[in-house]
C-alpha cells in the first residue's frame, strides 16, 4: 500500500470545515480527479456512504466508499468497498487561527490495470492531488 500524509491550516472554524468536507457531494468541487459522486446515503456510522467515479492515469474507475467512523468536528474515516482499495482518515483540530486539517490516505495502485511502469508516476500524481485538494478546500473555506 502507498501512504500519503498531508496537513494544512485553514482560517475557518472547525465546524465549517467539517460540515463542508464531510459531505461527499462537495468532493468534485475540491478534488480535481473526482469526476462524480452518486448515490449518497446515510451510513451506519453516522456519516455518508457514496458511489464515485475517479480519473487516474487517464482511466475512469467506478467505486464505492463507506464511512467507517465519524466523530463530528474531530475525525472522519472512509474506506473504499469497491474500486480502488483505499482508506481516507481526516482529522480536524481546532486551533487559535482556525482549523488544522490532516489527511492520511492509504491505497493500492491498480497495477494489473495500469502496469508496473506507471506506478511511480501515479504515486507522484496522487501526492500532488492531495496537495491540490487541501489547497482548494482551504480556498473555499477562507473566502
Amino acid at each position: 500500500m502507498v501512504k500519503i500524509t498531508k496537513s494544512t491550516i485553514i482560517h475557518a472554524p472547525v465546524e465549517k470545515v467539517f460540515n463542508y468536507q464531510s459531505d461527499p457531494t462537495n468532493l468534485p468541487e475540491i478534488w480535481p480527479s473526482m469526476v462524480a459522486i452518486k448515490n449518497v446515503r446515510p451510513s451506519a456510522s453516522g456519516g455518508k456512504d457514496f458511489d464515485w467515479v475517479y480519473k487516474m492515469a487517464g482511466m475512469h474507475f467506478d467505486g464505492a466508499s463507506e464511512t467507517t467512523e465519524q466523530i463530528a468536528n474531530q475525525r472522519l474515516v472512509t474506506r473504499s468497498v469497491k474500486g480502488i482499495d483505499s482508506t481516507f482518515i481526516w482529522t480536524y483540530t481546532s486551533e487559535e487561527s482556525g482549523t488544522r486539517l490532516s489527511l492520511e490516505v492509504e491505497y493500492n495502485v491498480p497495477i494489473p490495470l495500469l502496469g508496473k511502469l506507471a506506478e511511480a508516476f501515479i504515486v507522484k500524481q496522487n501526492e500532488h492531488e492531495a496537495d491540490v485538494m487541501l489547497a482548494n478546500l482551504k480556498d473555499r473555506m477562507e473566502t
